[in-house]
């Protein structure tokens, strides 16, 4: 039995960050939960993360994730650093199959088990089976924003549902959090 992907997006614009994530959990070929909630806060709700991969290795993620954050007074950076690090060295944690965005009210970061934590270069950034259709999806919309007066929530959902409409692992149940 194969669980099959997500859809985690993050955008910056204008000062703010929604965070998004589906709902839609596969099992082989069956659609076996359409509510799971992917994005939560934590360390003391200053930090957003979303998850693409599997359950319990998310959570074992995000509660380390939250004892790095303990133990560097709430800085991101450096506790995604460390984080990854421990994720590629160690003999345990190597073997979870999960990928992070985590994001504070100033950065926002992809964090994965081959010890990369990557800050894009735009205010977008995605993971999981339809993450390449809400990166695009969002990045479109984000250079209109603007003109067509849409902030990052609204930005984050409409790519969420346009996702939902390309990739079979991924609904338009989406769960979004904020900051700004």
């Amino acid at each position: 039995m194969t669980f099959h992907g997500t859809t985690i997006l993050a955008v910056r614009h204008n000062g703010k960050v929604a965070v998004a994530g589906d709902g839609q959990v596969t099992l082989n070929q069956s659609v076996v939960k359409h509510h799971a909630r992917k994005v939560r806060r934590i360390y003391k709700d200053n930090i957003v993360v979303g998850f693409a991969g599997a359950t319990a290795d998310a959570f074992t993620l995000s509660e380390k994730l939250e004892a790095k954050l303990e133990r560097f007074n709430g800085s991101l950076t450096r506790a995604a650093v460390e984080l990854a690090r421990d994720w590629r060295t160690d003999k345990y944690l190597r073997r979870l199959e999960a990928m992070m965005i985590a994001v504070d009210a100033t950065q926002m970061l992809l964090i994965s088990g081959n010890g990369d934590v990557i800050e894009p270069d735009e205010g977008v950034i995605a993971i999981g089976s339809g993450g390449i259709a809400a990166h695009a999806a969002a990045t479109a919309l984000l250079r209109y924003a603007d003109t067509i007066s849409l902030n990052a929530r609204e930005i984050v959902e409409q790519a969420m549902k346009i996702a939902a409409t390309v990739c079979i692992y991924t609904n338009d149940v989406i769960t979004v959090e904020e900051f700004g």
